[in-house]
């Protein structure tokens, strides 16, 4: 499967999010030596899966394969016990001009970062769309950003490339 998304730094957090529907998820990247992991063992509220992706094209993340296999709880118990680097987040499924933004409100030691992801089913679609009121950047390219690079960083370790947009730390409270 072909992944076509959009990713963007929220500039703020939009009104109603504390009462869309929400999932943590967990993220477990492997091997953990690995510069950019490409091999994510996830647990998405009670679904679990492992997921391989990379891009379509050399240097250009806006398109991934994505091959995920879907696992129960005990062999996610079993994964979840392997070395890699791990993330936190809170998952929003926000309602959006008809589209679903999906809003992640990273936890522990990236908290303050929020990413808005939309998906879409063709690259016409993707092309036209246009950035919510509530994003500030587009950050897509930016390999910094990827769920491979961020795991197993703090926020003080992506500042300086949040600060290229300008970005402010937000709190959902």
């Amino acid at each position: 499967m072909i992944e076509l998304e959009r990713t963007y730094l929220a500039k703020s957090l939009p009104e109603g999010l504390k009462n869309a529907r929400s999932m943590e998820i967990i993220d477990i990247y492997i091997p953990k030596g690995e510069r950019h992991p490409t091999l994510r063992i996830r647990k998405l509220g009670e679904k679990f899966e492992i997921t391989k992706k990379y891009p379509v094209a050399e240097g250009d993340s806006s398109e991934l394969h994505e091959h995920t296999i879907q696992l129960d709880a005990e062999e996610f118990a079993a994964f979840s016990g392997i070395d890699g680097r791990r993330i936190r987040k809170l998952r929003y499924y926000y309602n959006c001009n008809g589209r679903t933004a999906e809003i992640d409100v990273f936890k522990d030691a990236l908290e303050g970062l929020v990413l808005v992801d939309f998906e879409f089913e063709s690259a016409e679609e993707k092309q036209k769309f246009r950035m919510p009121e509530f994003c500030l950047a587009e950050v897509t390219q930016e390999e910094f950003i990827a769920g491979g690079m961020l795991c197993g960083k703090n926020y003080g370790g992506i500042e300086k490339e949040l600060a290229k947009f300008n970005y402010k730390k937000l709190f959902l409270k």
